[in-house]
Order: structure tokens, then sequence, then C-alpha cells
């Protein structure tokens, strides 16, 4: 039943990104026209993209670095995302365990090496992108759930992560919920940011390091060109198409149509949707706690992920996770009415003290997953093209190290991440339509039953886990 005052709190919410919805968002720069040549052409402005692009401008200066981007630099879900800039490269460690149990100490090592270097780069550009190593965490709301909150707790333990388990009392004294009964705080290995800032400092750090970059400019195809690989592009119904010639070629398109055939079928964009509150007044934020700022979620296989912002205001997400049909992505799928009224019924449940609160924005967008939970890489076009898909919602940090083993694919040599399983080996594909959607659907349902019987997964779901497949909410 929808709670009485869920419509009240929704009413003047904008259908926009809160992170994008701000007077410090910077001027779009100028579509491509003509005809250009660079060493290396990066497709997308997304993490992937500008990570990529200042990476190898850092590392030879004098490199032609030219950027396209369909839109503007972050615009997608980069600029969207809840912050959550985590360690690890794995999608958490219990997937890293489950499909790299040969290397998993390495990615670890490398995931914590990795938000060192995000870190060093925020500070070193001056990226105003409130970085906070708070940490995460985890909260059992329902009984079935503490169990696995131990076993987690234990896992991480072996592995070095600085982790405390929490009980009803304790995880309450951290963020006052009625709902809370348990929870494990992961203090070292997430950073809370402002992830619209973080892509307009690293498109302001590529810019002054020298690289070109031009948006709301699409390329749509690449072919061979003797040694190099040349690009169409297309600038808007005004613009005439352009062509640029590389020596080299990233492709960071993520969650949207892919340029190259083979990765069709290894990536699904899957939408996911959030809410942002209008800032807290001093006594809400007093009915909350929360002082030590952590991002929360919940251990729930529909899960809701929830932070504060640096300026007061809550952030909640997550729970419903849609494919459509032939992988549809569209402008008008970002906005779902019936997933902002249950989030927002969920929200006030979860923080029934904060019942007068309203709701300031309202949004939605694709990101990109595979069967594997975690990224994976390769080239094309004889290694002049390299790639990074199936960030999987975690490409907050993951996209720096995507981007690291990008240039050295392309860099052709045999180097300590090109030699990891994760980087050689790439997830199984998903059936093509329409088994596509329904075995996804299947298991959308499958989870939220089996979160409403305290966990138990049904035969689908064990049949999935038996093949190393799945759906993450």
């Amino acid at each position: 039943m929808t709670l009485p005052h869920t419509g009240r709190a929704l009413a003047d919410a904008a259908p926009v990104p809160y992170w994008l919805d701000r007077p410090e968002r910077p001027d779009p720069l100028p579509p491509l026209h003509g005809t250009h040549t660079a060493d290396l052409l990066v497709v997308g402005g997304g993490y992937a993209g500008l990570w990529t692009a200042l990476l190898a401008k850092s590392d030879a200066p004098d490199r032609d670095v030219l950027l396209v981007e369909a839109g503007t630099c972050g615009w997608a879900a980069s600029g969207r995302n809840g912050g959550f800039c985590a360690a690890s490269l794995t999608h958490g460690l219990a997937n890293g365990v489950d499909r790299f149990p040969g290397e998993i100490d390495e990615l670890e090592r490398l995931g914590r090496e990795n938000l060192d270097a995000i870190a060093a780069t925020v500070e070193a550009y001056g990226i105003d992108c409130d970085f906070e190593r708070t940490g995460e965490l985890a909260v059992a709301v329902a009984p079935y759930q503490l169990a696995g909150l131990a076993d987690d707790a234990e896992l991480a333990r072996r592995h070095g992560h600085d982790v405390q388990l929490l009980d009803r009392d304790e995880v309450r004294a951290e963020v006052d919920s009625p709902t809370y009964l348990g929870g494990m705080w992961d203090r070292g290995r997430v950073a809370m940011l402002d992830p619209a800032k973080l892509a307009w400092g690293l498109r302001r750090a590529c810019l002054e390091l020298g690289v070109r970059i031009v948006e709301h400019t699409r390329v749509t195809g690449l072919r061979r060109d003797c040694a190099a690989l040349r690009a169409v592009t297309a600038g808007g119904p005004d613009a005439v198409p352009g062509l640029v010639r590389a020596r080299q070629v990233v492709l960071a398109t993520n969650a949207f149509p892919p340029l190259l055939r083979r990765l069709r079928a290894r990536i699904v964009p899957v939408y996911d949707y959030a809410l942002m509150t209008e800032p807290l007044s001093p006594a809400q934020r007093d009915a909350v706690g929360w002082r030590n700022r952590q991002g929360l979620a919940d251990t729930g296989n529909q899960f809701h992920y929830y932070r504060i912002t640096g300026d007061g205001r809550i952030l909640f997400g997550g729970y419903d996770a849609v494919y459509h049909y032939g992988n549809r992505v569209a402008p008008e799928l970002e906005q779902r009415p019936a997933t902002f009224t249950a989030l927002a019924e969920h929200f006030f449940t979860t923080f029934p003290q904060l019942a007068d609160l309203r709701f300031s924005h309202r949004w939605g967008g694709v990101i990109d997953t595979c069967t594997r939970f975690c990224p994976f890489f390769g080239t094309a076009y004889d290694g002049r093209l390299a790639y990074a898909a199936g960030f999987t919602g975690l490409g907050v940090g993951a996209t720096r190290f995507g981007a690291r083993v990008m240039l050295d694919l392309l860099a052709g040599g045999d180097t300590p991440l090109t030699r990891l399983d994760l980087v050689r080996s790439t997830p199984l594909p998903f059936p093509p339509e329409p088994v596509r959607a329904a075995g996804i659907n299947l298991t959308r349902w499958s989870l939220a039953r089996a979160d409403a019987r305290e966990g138990r997964r049904d035969l689908w779901l064990r049949t999935l886990d038996r093949l190393g497949l799945g759906f993450d909410s």
C-alpha cells in the first residue's frame, strides 16, 4: 500500500539527475568538423574514456590524443551514479574469489593501488569532487541476512580487509533505521564522491594536458585504413559528417550500442533508478545520525544503495534493475514512475523519522552488465583497437584500472596486467532474443522471490549459480 505522503514527497522532483543539474556544469565543447588525424582516438567521454585519455597523455605528452563524445563528457552513467568509488575490480570480493581464485589476492592489491591512484589524481589536479574515504556499511534488514554478513566479514578478513561487524545497536548508532538488524563496516576500500564533479574534473585535467576533446559528436562507424583505423562521425542533424584517421582507438561506450559486433552478445544495458532528497535540516540530520558519512547498501538480492551528499541530501537508489527487450536504450526509459514510487516507499520505511522530507530529483539511466558482473577486455583490428566493458555499476573506480589495461593492450607487450586471467578471459555471452529477455526477467522474479523467502534460492537461481551466470539488481 502506498504511504500517504509518498505522492507529496515526489510531486516536485525534477526528472533529471541531481548531479548534472547544477551551475558548475561546464559549457559544451564544439563538435567535430572535417577530417582529422590522431595518434589515439578515444570513443566515449565517460570515466573509462576520460581516464584513458588522461593516462595516455600523462605517459607520453607528445602523443596526439583525441576524445570524441556523443553527448557531453560525463552525461551518462559517469555523471548520474551513486558516487561509490570502490577498490574492488571484481564487483565484490566474493565474486572475485568465485571467478578468479588463483589471482584474487593480486586483484585485491591492484584494486587498492587503483583507489589510491584515484585519490592522488584528485589531489594532484585539484578536482573538487568531495572525495571522502568513508568506507561502506552493508546492513542486514532481514534475520537471514545476518549469517551472510558474518560470512562476508570472515572472507574479508582472510584477504586483509579492515572490516567491523556491528550488532543492531551498534549499526543504529552509526545510522539510525528501525529496519537495521546488524551491519558490516568496510572501512578502507570505498570512497564517496560527487560523480559529475569527478567527470568534469577529469575533463578539465585532460584539456590542461593537451587532449583534444569534441562533444556532441557520435562515432557511427569504424573501418580499416591501411595501417590505421578510420572513424566516421556525425555531429547532429545540421552537421557535416566528419572523419578521424587514428593509429590506435580505444572504445569506451559501455552500455550503449557497441561499434564492435562481438560485444553485442556480451553486454546488456540495464536501467537503474535513484531519488535525491532536499537538504536535511539540522534536526533531521540528528534524527538519522550518519556522522561518519559511509556509503550504505542493504544485503538483499534486490538491494538499495544510498549515501549522504556534501550538501546534506540523501541519495537513495537501486532495487529495480530493468532490462528492455532487444537491448533497447531510449531517453523515455529514464523515467519510471512505478519504480520512483517504490523507492520512495522504501525510503520512508527505512527512515520513518524523515516522513516530512521531500525529493528534489528523480532519474534513471543505463549501466552495462555482463554474465560475470565485472569488466572484461579485448582488442580488435589486429591490436589497433582496445575495449573495456561490463563494469556492472562499479565503474567509478574500476574504469581507471580498465583504462590502464586498454593502454597496455594497445602497446602490445606482455605486462603484469595483460597476463591476468581477468584480462585474458571473457564472460559467457547472453542468449539471443527472445530467450535473453525471458531469462533476465525470470531471474529478476526469482531474486525477488528469494528475498521474500528468507533468501532461499529456487531451482532457476541454483542452476545459474552452478553455471557461473546470473543477474544482479
